[in-house]
């Protein structure tokens, strides 16, 4: 197991390899020391009309280490008050990827063109410990009090969940 040590960093890893792609690029930055999310900045001007999608470069690569995975979220600011999201939140950055680091934002206004300049921060990367096993078929699965109950059906009886 990974614990933070008393300076918010994971023992074993105490910085992240960057690569610039782009002059321009900047690296990931935490507003806020203890910060989980590294604000992530787009290279190019970007202009999202209503529920329009983007694949935005960052000009970065990372390198993570075996044993963790980037996770890329979007920026709640960002989300509240232009509706800007990441499509396919959380977005994954395996560990054995080293290609540009993009980000699929899309734009839930249904009525506000979104404008982003170069250099705009648009989401976050979250590095975070991920446990890799291996898989195995079984002809059963133990038995839970959720059991099969899914997508809404917390609170729901028992005859009411296997309806759905």
């Amino acid at each position: 197991m990974h614990l933070l040590d008393s300076h918010d960093t994971v023992r074993g890893m105490e910085s992240l390899p960057v690569q610039r792609l782009v002059p321009t690029a900047q690296l990931p930055a935490r507003a806020h020391r203890g910060d989980a999310g590294a604000d992530l900045c787009t290279t190019i001007d970007l202009v999202l009309e209503p529920h329009a999608r983007v694949l935005a470069p960052t000009g970065i690569a990372v390198a993570i280490p075996h044993g963790y995975v980037g996770l890329i979220h979007p920026r709640s600011g960002l989300a509240y008050r232009q509706g800007l999201t990441v499509l396919n939140t959380p977005g994954t950055i395996d560990a054995g990827y080293r290609g540009e680091i993009r980000v699929l934002l899309y734009n839930a206004d249904s009525g506000t063109t979104i404008r982003l300049a170069a250099g705009e921060r648009i989401a976050q990367l979250v590095i975070v410990p991920v446990a890799l096993p291996s898989f195995h078929e079984v002809s059963t699965l133990d038995q839970t009090d959720r059991g099969s109950g899914g997508f809404g059906s917390t609170g729901m009886t028992m005859e009411e969940s296997a309806r759905r």
